[in-house]
């Protein structure tokens, strides 16, 4: 049986545009669920207006020094991201598809188990051809609510 419990989950990502040299920071702050299965956490939650990708959901698997970002819905796409590999996607949304292409430079993983708490950094350059190249850094922290839900 898995149960899953509420989390407040925050999200950080600073995008530095290879070619102009700024840099965008976007932060979101939401309510999500999560699980363990085997030997991996699940974080669940839903995308909002601020996030631009309203009627989506994300998933991230997340263990030992790997985290798969997975989203369905008004936006799809999954990321994979490990250290020192290259992983290729098509990102859909509402106004079409794009390939994106992103290598990771580093992940590093933290959690503690009681109560949980889950810090998480990945550092990796991204690619969508003839649109867009720059290089990413987000930062994930979960902290887990005191009640469980079903």
């Amino acid at each position: 049986m898995i149960h899953l419990n509420k989390a407040i989950i925050n999200i950080r990502t600073t995008q530095v545009d290879i070619n102009t040299k700024q840099d965008e920071v976007i932060e979101l702050i939401t309510e999500g669920k999560f699980y363990k299965k085997s030997d991996a956490y699940y974080l669940v939650y839903d995308e909002s207006e601020i996030s631009g990708m309203q009627g989506t959901t994300t998933t991230l698997k997340i263990k030992d020094n790997q985290v798969v970002l997975r989203r369905l819905g008004s936006n799809s796409s999954t990321m994979e991201f490990e250290k020192n590999k290259r992983h290729r996607t098509q990102y859909k949304t509402p106004y079409g598809s794009m390939t994106m292409e992103m290598l990771t430079k580093s992940v590093d993983v933290y959690i503690k188990e009681e109560p949980l708490e889950i810090d998480i950094t990945i550092e990796y350059d991204i690619l969508i051809k003839n649109m867009f190249e720059g290089r990413n850094s987000m930062h994930i922290t979960v902290n887990k609510y005191k009640m469980n839900i079903l």
